[in-house]
């Protein structure tokens, strides 16, 4: 079921599927969508977080498990009714009022005066092709035209295009080319320019420095619980799973407000999310009383904020054009760090204090499974994971640095991108 549940889905959804034209499809009823599908999401986590809770202070019979189980999935296919309703209800075709006055008025009519010696009114008249891209640059064209500015960027790029292919046809058009040079931020790069680039490998370890920590911490939630007295590890395994996704829900929209209303760089979410990640590992290396729910909280929100983020602010800063391979050699980063936190350094240290608690046998030698009868050492108190939560702690503080170079280095860009910004 889980190998072809994906492509069922797929398949089965395929027909709700509509072209999506950027800004030209913008509908009044997209923004109630988005509201809903973003309560319903934040309802299923706390519904989850409910039974899960309930399920551990209770003895819940048969019937009600059944139920619990029926909401579950009238929770799930609720979502469905969006795309239900836009295919049958609305027309995807149907075009925003005065949206089409707008781009006729966006290429105006451009008379070329000719002399009766066939040469333009500018006699010396000189058109330079990067001008076109540079006004490009200044503005999102899958943005939405919403401010004075954005239209008299759109109408000099028409009168630009116009006027060179009007002055060309007539010979009367100089043409002049700038020296080549490699893309800017937030222009297509490949794969290659952007390995050269200081900013995407701030953004790389960034990356494997955050995620990383927060996968050591998923991979090894179940002996972290066990040797601070948890006998019931799994419940921290559904929370970090329950908050992984509220991370990914609220950082993507987190990071969505402060670019649109302040025009501030969206990796500034990103640090935030590493700086709440530093507190979360070091509440796991004092291991108080009760912080091991807190600190699963902070961890999973800013290890799932990680996948919200840098995607979007990869495609801002290095374009769409190649993205798929941009982002697969990011995701390279999780992998990465989580070899190199969790199957090298905790699993070291962890083996070392369950070595000294055993006496100084290891279950990996000879004599230690004689000795220990096949039975793998186990860890308990602070001291299994203090050294590695205070060290993955250190690295989320270095990646929030690396996260706020990062940010300076882009604030024109998303000034350019989204308007001036009054921070």
């Amino acid at each position: 079921m889980v190998a072809v549940g994906p492509t069922m889905v797929v398949i089965a959804f395929m027909f709700f599927v509509r072209p999506v034209g950027g800004h030209l499809q913008i509908r009044s009823s997209d923004d109630s969508a988005f509201t809903f599908i973003y309560s319903l999401c934040l309802l299923l986590a706390a519904y989850l977080m409910g039974v899960m809770l309930l399920q551990d202070l209770v003895e819940l019979n048969y019937v009600v498990v059944v139920v619990f189980t029926l909401i579950l999935f009238v929770l799930l296919l609720l979502p469905i009714a969006i795309p239900l309703i836009s295919s049958c209800f609305l027309d995807p075709t149907a075009t925003p009022t005065g949206e089409e006055s707008e781009r006729e008025q966006l290429l105006p009519k451009v008379e070329v005066g000719r002399h009766g010696d066939g040469q333009s009114d500018d006699k010396a008249l000189s058109i330079v092709l990067s001008d076109i891209e540079d006004e490009r640059l200044r503005g999102n064209d899958s943005l939405p035209l919403t401010t004075e500015q954005d239209m008299q960027r759109h109408k000099r790029i028409a009168q630009l295009q116009a006027r060179l292919i009007q002055t060309y046809s007539s010979g009367a058009v100089k043409v002049h080319r700038r020296r080549k040079r490699g893309p800017r931020r937030g222009e297509d790069f490949t794969l290659r320019q952007a390995l050269i680039k200081a900013d995407f490998w701030l953004l790389f370890f960034s990356l494997m420095l955050g995620s990383g920590s927060g996968l050591t911490v998923i991979d090894n939630l179940g002996q972290m619980s066990e040797s601070a007295g948890y006998d019931q590890p799994h419940i921290f395994v559904s929370l970090i799973s329950i908050f992984n996704f509220l991370g990914r829900v609220g950082g993507g929209y987190f990071s969505e407000l402060i670019i649109t209303k302040k025009a501030f760089p969206r990796p500034a979410a990103l640090s935030v999310a590493q700086f709440l990640m530093a507190i979360g590992h070091f509440m796991f290396a004092m291991a108080w009383p009760g912080t091991m729910y807190v600190s699963t909280l902070l961890v999973g929100l800013g290890y799932g904020a990680h996948w919200a983020i840098v995607p979007a602010s990869a495609s801002e800063l290095f374009g769409l054009r190649n993205f798929g391979a941009l982002y697969n050699f990011l995701t390279i980063a999780n992998p990465a760090g989580s070899l190199l936190f969790s199957g090298i350094v905790a699993s070291y240290i962890y083996d070392s204090e369950a070595e000294k608690q055993a006496g100084g046998f290891r279950p990996s030698s000879v004599l230690g499974l004689f000795l220990t009868s096949d039975e793998p050492l186990v860890c308990m108190g602070r001291s299994c994971f203090f050294l590695t939560s205070l060290m993955l702690s250190g690295l989320c503080i270095v990646a929030a640095i690396l996260t706020i170079i990062l940010v300076f280095r882009t604030r024109t860009v998303y000034t350019h991108l989204y308007g001036n910004s009054s921070v």
